[in-house]
């Protein structure tokens, strides 16, 4: 599986406890597509983080497609959870208008509900569908086809060149 390259994104959520929101934001590069209609994508996390545990616990949960100069925050959120949870406190990051679950500063995102889960091995396959998405265009990068995405491939992070516009 290291020669398989993957893209890579941030995936958050939270639990709501007597004192307030706590979220939670984890790496993964595990996102896939599963259904355009209706809209569904999977994630595979390992049973019994706690990450999984609050996932499970809001049934909620946004996604941000990093870009290639978003590699600080994918190392950010591969960290232990106590780490992560601190990094968001400082991090920008706005709750999705669909789900609350946060979403940071990425070239695209998705917020999803839990729609199913199964057990595969060590982790649980989550599958959500899809209830709100958009992209993000910087003032220097907004034509469509612009966005240079990082991947995963040989335990390392990678960046694609975004196609130019002969490139469609």
């Amino acid at each position: 599986m290291r020669r398989f390259a993957t893209g890579v994104c941030v995936v958050s959520t939270f639990v709501d406890l007597p004192d307030g929101r706590r979220h939670n934001a984890l790496t993964v590069n595990s996102l896939t597509s599963l259904s355009l209609e209706p809209p569904l994508v999977s994630l595979s996390l390992r049973r019994g983080s706690g990450f999984l545990a609050d996932l499970m616990a809001s049934r909620l949960w946004a996604v941000s497609v990093l870009d290639a100069d978003s590699e600080d925050l994918a190392r950010i959120f591969a960290r232990p959870e106590g780490e992560r949870r601190r990094a968001l406190d400082g991090l920008p990051a706005e709750p999705g208008p669909s789900t609350g679950a946060l979403l940071l500063d990425s070239g695209a995102w998705l917020e999803c509900r839990y729609r199913n889960h199964v057990a595969a091995g060590d982790h649980d396959l989550v599958i959500g569908e899809v209830v709100d998405l958009g992209v993000r265009n910087s003032a220097d990068n907004s034509a469509p086809n612009s966005f240079s995405p990082l991947i995963f491939l040989h335990g390392g992070f990678h960046r694609i060149a975004a196609p130019t516009t002969g490139d469609r």
